[in-house]
């Protein structure tokens, strides 16, 4: 293997993001200083495979489950992009992998080069913010925020309620030119007609009752950066040909003002209704879709990557309960998996942070998993006059409880697996998933006998 040529390490050496240089049997043949500063750390990867330093694989990509840039540019006889989860001194991380051939005289690709760049807002381990995840369908999702982020394109996201739309509109943000200048969120479902032209374009002083002010709109405020509009099938329909006009055009006016404005914006929209339904029910207007729609990507549902769950749980654990090491048993991680998540991800957060409170100690057993999930979000009663999910009628030596509350509930199941239980106290606590001293001070508060 022979060295490359000075004046190419040189170069290299001039270039702000990381890259790499190889030959056809994947040896690297050169590392400039910032891939050396953010991949390798101190280990020396000359001579070594990008295979092996990049994924710790013993084989090509192509033969290891991920997409190979290599191969694909031995194909076709170009530059390829793809999205790779890459090893790191820092641990694993999502990075933009774009590769150029090197030909030679003979029009042979002899030498690859390997630009990488980092994705801040996507992590393939547990984190405490950002994208989480490494299913198949989280990491499509990825990918095409990594092709369109750098763009200037109207993005469509568009997925079910709780599936995270937001994180992903500010990782296309964070992924585009306009990284540095403000990302503004529109919340379309919370605005009426007439809030919304005052809220998107602004008003003047005098424009309407109660505008003692003028008011700078969140279109201004994005300018230069990116607007966000959450929720965009909620927009009024008389509102949307002004949206229109705004994405064709550029301008707008305040409320107000006969003063026509101009905005450099990117709009990221989301959505979990179906527009082009809307459309043909004549709720939407169908060149607002084609305007809004220019690259859309689709957020996949939780149960799309349950693979992911464990992952998901983890660190959804740290940011509900950052002060603990919450975590749960094999028992419990299969009752999760077991539960449609109709919310998805915010559905999911919203269990982990009812376990942290239902849950004592550190380890969140079945049985927690199985009371966070007996209640249901419903104040009608059912034909036995009780609310869905409450407890059964209690037995005839124990107090009825029309009203339980949440503490009524534990009292009575700990009534219920008492008068089962055969074993040692520290067998029933194991069960319910307490400490031996926490079950002893509610057995004392509730008057109940000791268990030896």
């Amino acid at each position: 293997m022979s060295a490359p040529p000075a004046e190419l390490q040189s170069y290299l050496d001039t270039l702000p993001d990381p890259h790499i240089l190889f030959d056809q049997r994947y040896r690297i043949l050169a590392a400039n200083a910032a891939y050396r500063r953010q991949f390798a750390g101190t280990a020396s990867v000359i001579g070594r495979t990008c295979y092996e330093v990049s994924h710790r694989f013993d084989r090509p990509c192509d033969e290891s489950g991920e997409s190979c840039p290599m191969a694909r540019a031995r194909l076709s006889g170009q530059r390829e992009r793809v999205l790779h989860l890459h090893h790191t001194p820092q641990g694993e991380a999502y990075v933009n992998i774009e590769l150029v051939p090197l030909k030679n005289a003979q029009g042979e690709q002899v030498f690859f080069i390997e630009k990488m760049e980092e994705m801040p807002d996507a992590n393939g381990t547990r984190q405490p913010q950002g994208l989480v995840g490494r299913a198949p369908a989280f990491r499509h999702m990825l990918e095409l925020v990594s092709r369109v982020g750098p763009s200037h394109a109207a993005v469509l996201l568009l997925g079910e309620s709780g599936t995270g739309k937001e994180l992903v509109a500010r990782a296309v943000h964070n992924a585009s030119p306009r990284a540095r200048q403000p990302l503004v969120v529109v919340e379309c479902a919370s605005l009426t007609e007439s809030l919304f032209e005052s809220e998107l374009f602004g008003h003047e002083k005098g424009a309407f009752t109660g505008a003692s002010a003028h008011k700078v709109g969140l279109v201004e405020s994005a300018s230069g950066g990116t607007l966000f509009l959450d929720e965009v099938g909620d927009i009024p329909l008389p509102m949307q040909v002004k949206l229109l006009r705004l994405l064709e055009t550029g301008t707008y006016r305040r409320v107000g003002s006969t003063e026509l404005r101009r905005t450099d914006i990117r709009v990221v929209s989301a959505t979990h209704r179906d527009l082009q339904q809307l459309v043909e029910e004549g709720r939407f207007r169908e060149d607002l879709l084609h305007r809004l729609s220019v690259f859309p990507i689709r957020l996949p549902a939780l149960r799309e990557r349950l693979e992911d769950l464990p992952l998901l749980v983890a660190s959804l654990l740290g940011r509900v309960a950052p002060d603990r090491h919450l975590q749960l048993s094999e028992a419990a991680m299969a009752a999760l998996m077991q539960h449609p998540f109709r919310g998805n991800i915010r559905e999911l957060r919203n269990v982990l942070e009812r376990l942290s409170l239902l849950c004592d100690g550190d380890r969140i057993e079945a049985s927690h998993v199985a009371q966070a999930l007996s209640v249901h979000l419903s104040a009608r009663p059912t034909p036995s006059g009780r609310p869905p999910g409450s407890a059964p009628d209690a037995p005839a030596t124990l107090p009825a409880m029309p009203m339980p509350t949440l503490r009524d509930r534990e009292d009575a199941m700990l009534r219920e697996a008492l008068l089962s239980h055969q074993g040692t106290r520290a067998e029933l606590a194991a069960r319910l998933g307490l400490s031996e001293r926490s079950l002893y001070r509610r057995l004392k508060a509730l008057g109940l006998k000791r268990v030896d």
